[in-house]
């Protein structure tokens, strides 16, 4: 026998004002107990929707005598409308309750102190250097490295300098003991062109960028540890006229449209002729001035064989100027110390670049 045939269906209540208040009474029991919008739906769907007790006998209606249709429809009715009226109060008040509560659980203290970590700034000497960098790769030039710890052959002998020249002095450079490996911490990042020219094939045309190291005093315009750019182009039939257009073009990169460079004789071993590199700059605090950036010259035949290239087929051109002394007039920074101490503050005027 099937469950069905031996668990009939119950019959639906008799319409009576017993039965209606009984279901009205556990409607609004089931309302009140509802402590969330979840719960007021079971009860709902229990109560007030298809197979819950009014709806049974509001369908039982069909079969009650017509002079009695009336009362007994105006009953189920107003009980069906009370009930239906408190589901609705009771839906709006969960409802604003569950709003607010979520509301309180995102609220954010806009006058308490932030609690996250102080983030931090890149520091304007490397964003100054990468900017550089890029200036020079858009020329199409290349960016070379090399050692900090360098033999002296490439810092000084292949370079041009004598045995006796005052650089090469202890006062002047750091020698790294013992003495007789002949290891320094590189003055400049000219042994990167000297590298350069030993190993790269010909045409030449590199940016080195980096840290130096010399004997200076710790003051507001000198640090013993230091960063320069120099730039090498080696190449048939290079003159001082493509040394002046590579400057200039970098200065207006660097200062504005207004920059130029200008030339004024010097000497310096590694290059012949060698001149004194100076920058007008159109914006500089208190008026546009000449300021002095660095030295430049034609690449000292000397430094082209020690090289193992022919001067009579090949010249080129070389500069060299400081990373920190371009960001000074750059910038307006009146102490150099400011860069070297590593304190936040002083890269956060530059930005919070990443």
């Amino acid at each position: 026998m099937s469950e069905a045939r031996e668990n009939p269906p119950a019959a639906p209540p008799a319409i009576t004002p017993e039965a209606v208040d009984a279901a009205v009474e556990a409607a609004l029991t089931a309302v009140t107990d509802a402590g969330d919008t979840a719960a007021l739906k079971a009860a709902r769907s229990a109560h007030a929707a298809e197979g819950s007790t009014l709806a049974a006998l509001n369908a039982r209606l069909r079969n009650v005598p017509a002079d009695q249709k009336a009362a007994l429809g105006k009953l189920v009715g107003q009980a069906r409308g009370r009930v239906s009226s408190a589901f609705a109060a009771r839906e709006k008040e969960l409802a604003e309750a569950e709003t607010a509560a979520a509301l309180e659980a995102e609220r954010v203290d806009i006058t308490a102190l932030a609690g996250r970590a102080r983030v931090g700034a890149r520091h304007p000497l490397t964003l100054l250097q990468e900017q550089i960098g890029d200036i020079f790769v858009g020329m199409g030039w290349e960016v070379a490295e090399g050692p900090e710890l360098e033999h002296e052959w490439y810092n000084f002998d292949a370079l041009n300098l004598d045995p006796d020249h005052p650089a090469r002095q202890m006062q002047d450079t750091f020698y790294v003991d013992p003495v007789e490996r002949h290891l320094v911490l590189r003055t400049q990042t000219s042994p990167v062109q000297m590298r350069t020219m030993l190993t790269r094939e010909l045409p030449v045309y590199v940016i080195s960028p980096g840290r130096v190291y010399r004997t200076d005093e710790f003051d507001a315009t000198h640090l013993p540890v230091f960063s320069q750019f120099e730039g090498l182009v080696i190449d048939k039939g290079i003159t001082m006229a493509h040394l002046k257009g590579t400057l200039d073009h970098v200065a207006r990169a660097l200062f504005g449209a207004e920059a130029k460079t200008r030339f004024r004789a010097n000497y310096f071993p590694f290059t012949e002729p060698s001149a004194e590199l100076d920058l007008w700059h159109p914006t500089f605090t208190g008026g546009a001035r000449w300021i002095e950036w660095g030295g430049c010259g034609m690449v000292n035949p000397n430094v082209l064989r020690a090289a193992g290239i022919d001067p009579e087929e090949y010249s080129g051109f070389a500069f060299g100027m400081g990373i920190e002394r371009t960001l000074m007039f750059r910038s307006d920074v009146k102490d150099m110390r400011d860069m070297a101490e590593g304190d936040v503050r002083f890269s956060e005027q530059f930005g919070m670049v990443v």
